[in-house]
């Protein structure tokens, strides 16, 4: 069995999206709202929590920085090494994350105090997409909700290719990049 993890900001589309992984023999996990969306919609679910055998903790702060989590999706299943680390230390494998970031956009736009424009920067959301997009070969990494229905026709289709699987992380990479130039940006407006 194949295994997603899904957290989102965003949950535009991710209902008929999880049902459609579901079919296609993908065990769901998830995070915070995400799970309670997902649950409500019908989707079978899994908490993070059971993966990593630790809670969220920190009012959410840390919730899949894990190696429960990023073991799972940076391990190269080409490599004997990485093969048997894995077994050995129990590590199911993450072959799809969906995940967007916090909204720093929309709390800049609303001028919020510093506190909680803080509390608006995204640090597991991140680190899951770059693990992925690293490791786009083996885990395919979906960040755009207009990308649902080209990753389930790809998947049914066996068209999830290399060069498919680049161009998610290509943009996965852009989507970080982005999102850490706009925080980088912010920052630059507070230093004297």
């Amino acid at each position: 069995m194949k295994r997603a993890l899904i957290s989102l900001t965003d949950k535009s589309g991710i209902i008929p999206f999880a049902k459609e992984l579901e079919t296609l023999g993908f065990e769901i996990v998830s995070t915070g709202g995400t799970l309670k969306v997902l649950k409500e919609g019908g989707v079978n679910v899994i908490a993070i929590d059971d993966v990593t055998g630790f809670p969220e903790i920190l009012d959410g702060r840390v919730k899949t920085l894990h190696p429960k989590v990023h073991g799972g999706l940076l391990y190269r299943r080409d490599d004997p090494n990485h093969v048997a680390t894995i077994k050995e230390m129990e590590i199911t494998p993450i072959d799809l994350v969906c995940c967007n970031l916090y909204a720093f956009d929309k709390a800049l736009e609303a001028g919020l105090p510093i506190p909680d424009m803080v509390e608006n920067i995204d640090i597991g959301g991140p680190s899951m997409i770059r693990s992925s997009a690293k490791n786009f070969k083996d885990v395919l990494v979906v960040t755009d909700p207009a990308d649902y229905d080209s990753v389930i026709d790809a998947l049914k289709n066996g068209t999830d290719t290399f060069e498919f699987r680049m161009n998610l992380a290509y943009k996965a990479f852009s989507l970080t990049a982005s999102y850490d130039t706009m925080i980088s940006n912010w920052f630059a407006t507070l230093v004297k």
